[in-house]
């Protein structure tokens, strides 16, 4: 057992090497595929973040007077840093809640053909990747629109990501094979993510929280690349490598344990499909 889950990690970059141009393009054919048939296609992909925005952005700048850290800002000025954390939790949030059902609703794939289903999380989180770009590029031209300030530290993002990237593929990993044992899973998951929006730093800095709450804070997956996108893009504070780093061994070992999980549970999942 031991020598197999050392394995793991030659045998998960054998899958995604050999396997590539076929997770790319069904990746493809997952965000085209989500807008087909719709008058305004993928422009559909920007609606919901910015109908959230909106909502936030009242509520949070209006109603309970939040500020997001840049000195006397407007609520366009907040809108723009709130959106920053909005597209990185909407990046975690998509990819798990769709975890759970990613085998059970391909059963072809498990009981008539050949197919390598490690992969199905990969094809979501890609999906979910090209979503975040697109949202990425609103943001930057919000930016500009605005005469905001972006920082060279902005060409840090994918690198900021990274880790985050990292856990998400091996949480989706093993969420997607619980789901197909544990039905409830799904239900469960949009809880999670929503809890997860509200215990970060998305509409306050998190320097407004309670130092205890604080501590709680950090361990959330999405706390982290919230504060460093923003440290770099609007503020020009140096990467704290330290962090990043540690988040990283994080990240791979979750992507690791994950891949590790998936393989060893799959061989049921034509039993219980």
């Amino acid at each position: 057992m031991s020598i197999r889950f050392l394995e793991m990690p030659n045998n998960l970059i054998k899958s995604l090497v050999c396997h590539r141009e076929l997770t790319w393009d069904l990746a493809r054919r997952d965000f085209i595929g989500r807008y087909k048939g719709s008058m305004l296609g993928v422009i559909w992909s920007l609606f919901n973040p910015l109908f959230m925005l909106v909502v936030y952005t009242i509520v949070f700048s209006g109603a309970f007077k939040a500020r997001g850290g840049i000195g006397e800002e407007s609520k366009i000025t907040f809108a723009i840093i709130l959106f920053s954390g909005m597209i990185i939790h909407n990046l975690f949030a998509e990819c798990l809640n769709r975890s759970p059902n990613l085998i059970i609703s391909q059963p072809n794939y498990v009981k008539k053909v050949v197919f390598p289903l490690e992969i199905m999380p990969l094809v979501a989180l890609l999906s979910a990747l090209l979503h975040f770009l697109v949202s990425f590029c609103v943001l930057l031209i919000f930016c500009l629109l605005a005469g905001i300030t972006i920082y060279p530290g902005v060409l840090l993002t994918p690198i900021i990501i990274t880790p985050l990237v990292l856990m998400i593929m091996g949480l989706s990993w093993i969420f997607a094979s619980l789901g197909v044992y544990l039905r409830d899973i799904a239900q469960v998951m949009g809880m999670l993510t929503t809890v997860a929006l509200f215990l970060a730093p998305v509409f306050y800095p998190i320097e407004s929280f309670p130092q205890a709450y604080r501590e709680l804070l950090v361990w959330n997956p999405i706390t982290l690349p919230i504060v460093q996108l923003r440290d770099q893009m609007f503020w020009n504070k140096p990467l704290l490598w330290g962090q990043w780093l540690f988040a990283f061994f994080i990240g791979v070992a979750v992507c690791w344990i994950g891949f590790w999980w998936f393989q060893k549970t799959r061989r049921g999942f034509a039993d219980v499909l």
